[in-house]
């Protein structure tokens, strides 16, 4: 029958008071690691399509992101523009070598360009002139890097009523190291001679200088000073590590210029697309008085166009609507305005053949490029004349081009806006903490269509057509003091604030972080996605937090909910989704905005594939302080660390690290899979 065990009472007493503790260490085992479930609906009836342009990148000149960034110009004020029209100017950053007694320059207006008339008229005042000669050298943006082995196309403007000779070199920033050289004769003669030299360094050095000199006494002008790298992307002149990080993030679209950089503090100072286009050396470049600093716009509007082919990006031409930061062009008068960029449209989108797609075909393009978006100015809508400026130039658009797509700087997150839009913009900068908490913005957005509704008015009845657009989030960040200089804090709000855009992508069209780029020099706007300088590059939290979104743009996305009492700090979506060889995936997204680890358990219902072991992976941005950054000494501090995930099922527990993004990408096996198309129809796809 067993033998009886009998307990005094002290014994209980000891017993009970190991439960107390056990339950006391169970309790805090409980809140230590916190749990919920993420349930996924993959029922193929409640899936939908995600637009394939959902995400891509916002391109704007700020930060030096153009000049001295992704366009290659070595050379800073090339065509001594810089300084203005009016003569004697500055010259910054070009300085001489010698002294007043050796060499005097200025400016002048003998220039052989008709659209920038300034040129640099040097003369040298010694015959038998010191070591090395006297001239005048350019330091690029805060240096130019020269790398050994690799070649630099130089050409320059230069006239001499005699004879020169001038000795054109790449030193080091003092001038003591000669990382390559080329002696070039001018001619003597009252017209302007383009010479155009190969520069092969025999050195590497991170802070280089251009400089020209010469022995000799004489007077010498020079023009159109450019140095380019002989390796830029395809050949077109951009940066090609720069360009690679773009290309890592598969943008489906790329808007440009800007931004602020469009509408200028002043419209005298604002981005002209026909000031940028034709041959280089007749740009005249303009101050952008918003970010201060020249850009001699080698980067012009054609350019950006490329790029944008260049990333299999759709271009998104954000025009000039008549008004900047301080002025504005009445709607009465804004017909030159609406002329101006019916012919920008027709330069990018016009035949061979017509007066501006001919334009475009001379400079090497002529197929027109696919322009289907276009922004009718850039944070303007509070503006006096916005709205009577908008209608001038959508009609015209509409009727000239009724295929593209206009977007409007209302906000129409909340209510209808009162005037016609494919789209409307959407900026928000702000702390991580409110941008955590919008991940369900538009949650909120009504999804009816166009409507007419009726106001009263002192008596009056109104009909207003209230207008259903999709929105454009074209400007996000967190960039409060909880963001740095680009923080892990700063990547997850943004993260758990993209998971929401997926989720409600019906009615978010595209998305882009801003801004994109900032050279380390020339800190105007923090975070940024990308940091770099002359020669080194990294990416933020940021930057890699949109890695793990780059596989949305056309996929599925399936509704998910989380139950937890937790559930306020975290953020999650589901898509599937099929890489190049045809391999499907359930991605599982999800944001520990807290403090302590999560354990959650994923399960998933109406999944019509089996979950494949093989292949499947679970990815992880995380570190071990929020406020963690990375650098150029430590580029890849956070980064996403992915790993295999061991015994994947369709119903698994993991557990979510402390302030953590956390991807897990099932592989999906199934002779048959529900695909969604561009309309959402159904079709099936074997083999896979």
């Amino acid at each position: 029958m067993g033998t009886k065990v009998g307990f005094s009472p002290t014994a209980i007493l000891c017993l009970l008071l190991l439960f107390c503790l056990g339950c006391k260490c169970l309790a805090s085992e409980f809140e230590g690691t916190q749990t919920a479930t993420v349930r996924v609906d993959a029922s193929p009836g409640l899936a939908r399509k995600i637009p394939d342009t959902l995400f891509g990148v916002f391109f704007e000149e700020i930060n030096h992101a153009g000049a001295g960034g992704i366009w290659a110009e070595l050379v800073s004020n090339r065509g001594f523009e810089a300084g203005g029209p009016n003569t004697p100017s500055n010259i910054h950053p070009w300085s001489i070598i010698g002294d007043d007694s050796s060499i005097v320059v200025a400016t002048d207006r003998s220039s052989c360009f008709r659209r920038n008339i300034i040129a640099l008229r040097m003369e040298v005042l010694c015959n038998d002139c010191r070591a090395g000669g006297v001239g005048i050298y350019n330091p690029g943006f805060w240096g130019m890097n020269i790398e050994d082995g690799k070649t630099y196309n130089l050409v320059m403007y230069v006239k001499s009523p005699e004879t020169a000779y001038l000795t054109v070199s790449l030193t080091s920033s003092d001038g003591s190291q000669n990382l390559a050289s080329v002696n070039i004769t001018v001619a003597g003669t009252s017209n302007w001679t383009k010479l155009v030299q190969k520069l092969v360094a025999n050195g590497t050095n991170r802070t280089s200088r251009l400089q020209i000199t010469t022995n000799k006494k004489g007077v010498i002008w020079f023009d159109q000073v450019s140095l380019m790298p002989a390796d830029t992307y395809k050949g077109h002149g951009f940066r090609t590590d720069l360009t690679s990080m773009l290309l890592d993030l598969k943008p489906r679209f790329l808007r440009f210029p800007g931004g602020c950089f469009v509408e200028g503090e002043w419209l005298r100072n604002a981005f002209r697309w026909r000031e940028s286009i034709g041959p280089w050396e007749e740009r005249p470049g303009h101050f952008g008085d918003v970010w201060h600093y020249w850009t001699d716009d080698g980067l012009g509007y054609y350019e950006y166009l490329q790029l944008s082919e260049d990333l299999s990006a759709a271009p998104v031409w954000v025009f000039n609507n008549g008004i900047s930061h301080h002025d504005e062009v009445d709607t009465s008068i804004i017909a030159p305005f609406v002329k101006d960029v019916l012919d920008s449209l027709e330069f990018a989108k016009g035949s061979s053949n017509s007066t501006w797609g001919s334009v475009r075909a001379a400079m090497g393009h002529p197929e027109p490029f696919p322009l289907k978006y276009v922004a009718n100015g850039n944070e303007d809508c509070g503006k006096k004349h916005y709205r009577g400026n908008y209608l001038k130039f959508y009609n015209a658009i509409r009727e000239a081009y009724p295929d593209i797509q206009m977007i409007s700087n209302c906000d129409g997150s909340s209510r209808p806006l009162d005037h016609p839009a494919d789209l409307f913009d959407f900026h928000v900068y702000t702390d991580s903490k409110t941008l955590f908490s919008m991940r369900n913005t538009f949650d909120r957005t009504p999804r009816e269509g166009p409507k007419t509704i009726k106001l009263w008015f002192l008596t009056v009845n109104i009909f207003v057509n209230m207008i259903r657009a999709q929105a454009f989030v074209s400007e996000y960040a967190v960039w409060q003091s909880d963001a740095g200089k680009g923080s892990l804090l700063a990547s997850l709000a943004e993260a758990a604030f993209l998971t929401g855009l997926e989720r409600n992508s019906d009615i978010v069209q595209m998305a882009s972080y801003a801004p994109l780029f900032v050279n380390n020099n020339d800190r105007k706007w923090n975070p940024d996605a990308i940091v770099f300088n002359s020669w080194q590059h990294y990416g933020t939290p940021s930057y890699w937090m949109q890695t793990l979104f780059r596989e949305s743009s056309g996929a599925t996305v399936h509704p998910l909910t989380i139950n937890s009492r937790y559930s306020g700090s975290l953020a999650a979506s589901a898509i599937t989704w099929q890489d190049s060889g045809n391999i499907s995936f359930l991605r599982v997204k999800i944001v520990n905005f807290g403090s302590h680890a999560v354990r959650v358990r994923i399960s998933t219902t109406g999944l019509e594939a089996s979950v494949n072991e093989l292949g499947s992976t679970v990815t992880v941005l995380t570190s071990g302080n929020v406020m963690d950054e990375n650098s150029f000494s430590h580029p890849k501090k956070v980064v996403p660390v992915k790993r295999q995930l061991p015994d994947a099922a369709e119903n698994m527990q993991v557990q979510l690290a402390p302030h953590s993004l956390t991807c897990f990408d099932l592989t999906l096996t199934q002779s048959k899979l529900v695909i969604l198309t561009e309309k959402g129809d159904e079709y099936l796809r074997s083999g896979i």
